[in-house]
């Protein structure tokens, strides 16, 4: 038997000039004599979606446990994803809790979101929370990935400094923990993400030095052509149609970051405007989106964390009829015109998120989709900001992880549950070994239930 068929590695790169384009899966991947239920074998991934200053939180929650819940206002533009995402309820994060040191809840809410740790008060270089769960996952996928993991955010944040009631800025403006005393702050310039997937990385550019490489710019897949010919010729044509989607939806990408330059340009080379970051904050989302969707779908990495906004955000939204910062909006004191923006921020935040699980979905993955091949949690590290409520927290989980996952129901858990359960679970199916994550106290059940 004479087997013809080319078999590329895992991890093959298109390379040019400065730029290294990974590929998403293709049979040629897969050995020639390799048995059939290996072939399909797909990487977990971890997502972790942030919105900023919590929700509405009798509008979020459903009112009855099990499949056959009814949408609140906030979730309901996700209704068409019933069957792919879980409502949980009952989780707190109690270590975000004042403990004898006054205020500072954002900052707090922020730190404890993914480490389950009660950050040190100072407004100084002495910080320290924990290790999030997101970099537990990243030390034990670094060598499997070209990216441990990748932090992105649509805020500019700073790291230094105090920002709340005495409390650095790195508790309220970042999500992942390296060490307890190494923040990694996200990356909010599409662009700089864009160039650090598949190009070379900018970050250090004067801007007149940026504004002189954005006008002679070629494309990406310009510089990577001569591999894209050579590899097209060795495919099948499953595999090629796979990798001309693939190759557009990169190309589409790069488009839609050179709209946003092109808004900007009057800023460029003047002031430090940060390149690539579109005017209306849909369209944002949007490409920081497609940008994770990429970096999933060919395997650069498989844990991500997204920031809407730092904690106590002061975005508007003009867009939506809401020209008054988020942050103060939360403040409301039972003003009912208040709670109506407030409301109407969740909900738009949520329409905003049903693109990255049509990405997700839509973007095939082995024997299924990514969207079945991933956990995402979306949610906040408050509940109720007029109170600064840490106690059952807004959480959703999107997702089939590989079929560790049984989504489609509402989940009430125990009151007094710690959020960081659900993360020891999360690493479960990931295979990642952890005993515990800051005030864990074991492992969720029902989320493999099929009732």
């Amino acid at each position: 038997m004479f087997i013809k068929r080319k078999h590329l590695p895992r991890r093959t790169f298109l390379r040019g000039l400065g730029a290294t384009v990974a590929l998403p899966f293709l049979d040629a991947m897969i050995p020639a004599l390799c048995a059939a239920p290996a072939l399909k074998a797909s990487p977990n991934r971890l997502i972790f979606t942030y919105i900023p200053t919590g929700a509405t939180m009798n509008e979020w929650t459903p009112q009855t446990v099990g499949k056959d819940y009814q949408f609140g206002r906030i979730l309901q533009p996700l209704e068409k994803y019933r069957e792919h995402f879980s409502v949980l309820s009952g989780l707190d994060h109690k270590q975000a809790e004042a403990m004898g040191d006054g205020a500072g809840d954002h900052a707090r809410a922020g730190a404890a979101y993914l480490t389950g740790v009660h950050c040190k008060k100072t407004g100084g270089t002495d910080i320290r929370a924990g290790i999030s769960v997101d970099q537990i996952a990243a030390k034990h996928f670094a060598t499997e990935t070209r990216f441990a993991s990748i932090e992105l955010g649509c805020d500019d944040t700073r790291t230094v400094g105090a920002c709340d009631s005495g409390y650095s800025c790195a508790y309220q403006n970042t999500l992942s923990w390296r060490t307890p005393t190494s923040p990694l702050p996200p990356e909010t310039n599409p662009r700089v993400v864009f160039e650090r997937l598949f190009g070379s990385d900018d970050r250090q550019l004067r801007p007149s030095e940026r504004a002189a490489r954005l006008a002679e710019r070629r494309s990406i897949l310009d510089l990577v052509r001569d591999d894209t010919q050579s590899l097209m010729g060795d495919l099948g044509r499953a595999d090629r149609r796979k990798v001309d989607e693939y190759l557009f939806a990169v190309r589409e990408l790069e488009r839609n970051i050179e709209t946003a330059e092109r808004e900007h340009k009057d800023f460029v080379g003047i002031i430090e405007k940060p390149a690539g970051v579109p005017v209306k904050f849909a369209d944002y989302t949007r490409i920081m989106f497609d940008l994770q969707i990429l970096a999933l779908q060919s395997d650069l990495t498989r844990v991500i964390t997204f920031m809407y906004g730092r904690e106590a955000s002061q975005r508007t939204y003009g867009e939506i009829g809401v020209p008054d910062p988020h942050h103060p909006l939360t403040h409301h004191l039972g003003n009912k015109d208040w709670i109506e923006k407030v409301t109407r921020i969740n909900v738009y935040h949520a329409q905003l998120f049903t693109h990255f699980l049509d990405r997700l979905k839509s973007t095939p993955d082995g024997d299924g989709t990514l969207l079945d091949h991933a956990m995402v949690v979306y949610g906040s590290g408050l509940s109720d900001a007029n109170a600064h409520s840490k106690i059952g927290l807004p959480v959703l989980l999107a997702g089939r992880g590989t079929g560790k996952l049984s989504p489609g129901k509402h989940i009430a858990f125990p009151k007094g549950t710690p959020m960081t359960n659900l993360f020891l679970t999360l690493l479960d199916n990931m295979n990642v070994p952890s005993e515990n994550i800051g005030d864990s106290t074991g492992r969720l059940q029902g989320l493999s239930d099929l009732g």
